[in-house]
């Protein structure tokens, strides 16, 4: 597989890194979760479950000067690159992980599972790594509220009556300085939830940018 292209964000692009040199090898690695059982009267069955989160491994080169084979526009320096991959590393939050191939593409939210490097023999400085990423979901807590007995229709009597199940949708009015990624953060504690909420409200790419103050939002 030839690759073109890895690039690896962090929070919504707010921080970007264009690996300088492609890696010469790439690893993905899919799999199910089946389980196999013994029933009697018919013997081993096997009960196919949700597949496992992809796993993406790959190693490279970290070199100190531009060499032929170095494909980024902007070259860092080794320590650059290390201090910026282990600082997301210890953020414990997802990355953008980006990946342009001959056989196919990647875009997808990834977890840093492992961060390994050391300097090549010879003195140059240059520093070879190997990134191990894991695919990852976007998820939410779901809040559980517990009411009084008065509040969940328990009487005097014992009797209940049928609890209210249409919830008023939340909303959020837009301020001076807000963008939906701001939105997305302070009220779903996640900025890169924002298309949740574009798509909710049925904004527009072109509308993004110029979103009038006092906007009412749905938030999901």
């Amino acid at each position: 597989m030839k690759v073109y292209g890895v690039e690896l964000s962090f929070n919504n692009k707010a921080e970007v890194l264009e690996l300088p040199i492609n890696p010469t090898s790439f690893e993905v690695s899919e799999s199910g979760q089946g389980k196999t059982y013994e029933v009697a009267g018919l013997g081993e069955i096997n009960v196919i479950k949700d597949r496992k989160l992809a796993e993406y491994s790959f190693s490279g080169l970290f070199p100190t000067q531009r060499y032929p084979f170095v494909t980024s526009k902007e070259l860092l320096r080794p320590d650059e690159y290390i201090h910026k991959i282990e600082k997301w590393l210890r953020a414990k939050r997802p990355i953008r992980f980006i990946i342009a191939s001959d056989t196919y593409d990647i875009n997808t939210p990834a977890s840093i599972e492992s961060f390994t490097w050391n300097e090549t023999p010879g003195g140059t400085g240059d520093i070879e790594y190997t990134l191990k990423l894991r695919k990852y979901v976007f998820y939410a807590a779901r809040k559980i509220q517990r009411g009084t007995d008065e509040q969940s229709g328990q009487g005097q009597e014992g009797g209940s009556a049928r609890p209210n199940e249409k919830q008023n949708p939340k909303t959020y009015k837009m301020a001076a300085g807000d963008s939906l990624w701001k939105v997305a953060q302070t009220q779903l504690g996640n900025g890169a939830r924002w298309k949740e909420i574009q798509k909710l409200n049925g904004i527009t790419d072109a509308e993004i940018k110029r979103l009038p103050i006092g906007k009412v939002l749905k938030l999901p």
